[in-house]
């Protein structure tokens, strides 16, 4: 297979050219650099719409490739990129409470993949894909995503309600 055969997947295409060679604005840009604030846990992602994403892995510091690769289609099939999510991994940061994760990310969508609501000391308990609004936040909780590899059942239960929480 040479390269002019080569084909990508839209989520790779989407992180390659997210941004345009042209700057068609003219403005000036300010000289001084955005305050970044140092969070007491990491992150991956730079959460632009406030959508967290909290998982528990300890095979790597966020997720396997294999996984990182289904939430970037999981994403891109949402109009989402990295830019726009925090991913979280409880499994580094075991002290964190909603709370905190409310206080310093502001998130107004979270989604639990393999994490119950009590893990984040979260005061309310609810199964697994059902769209639970609290504290003027939507809650979502799935199965972990290894077990969406190669599972059609779950993987539409889940699009189900990312349909319905991102009104696709």
């Amino acid at each position: 297979m040479g390269l002019e055969n080569m084909q990508l997947p839209p989520f790779v295409l989407q992180e390659l050219f997210k941004h345009s060679l042209i700057d068609i604005k003219n403005e000036a840009k300010p000289a001084t650099k955005p305050v970044s604030k140092e969070l007491p846990f990491s992150v991956l992602g730079n959460n632009r719409r406030h959508i967290l994403l909290i998982i528990e892995n300890d095979e790597s510091v966020y997720l396997p490739d294999d996984q990182l690769n289904l939430l970037l289609g999981i994403l891109s099939a949402c109009s989402l990129t990295m830019d726009d999510v925090a991913i979280l991994n409880i499994k580094n940061n075991k002290s964190l409470t909603y709370i905190t994760i409310t206080k310093e990310l502001k998130p107004e969508k979270l989604f639990l993949f393999g994490v119950s609501p009590h893990q984040i000391e979260l005061p309310l308990d609810f199964p697994n894909y059902q769209i639970q609004r609290y504290n003027n936040q939507v809650y979502l909780t799935a199965p972990q995503l290894s077990v969406y590899q190669d599972n059609k059942p779950e993987k539409t239960k889940l699009w189900n309600c990312l349909k319905q929480i991102f009104d696709l």
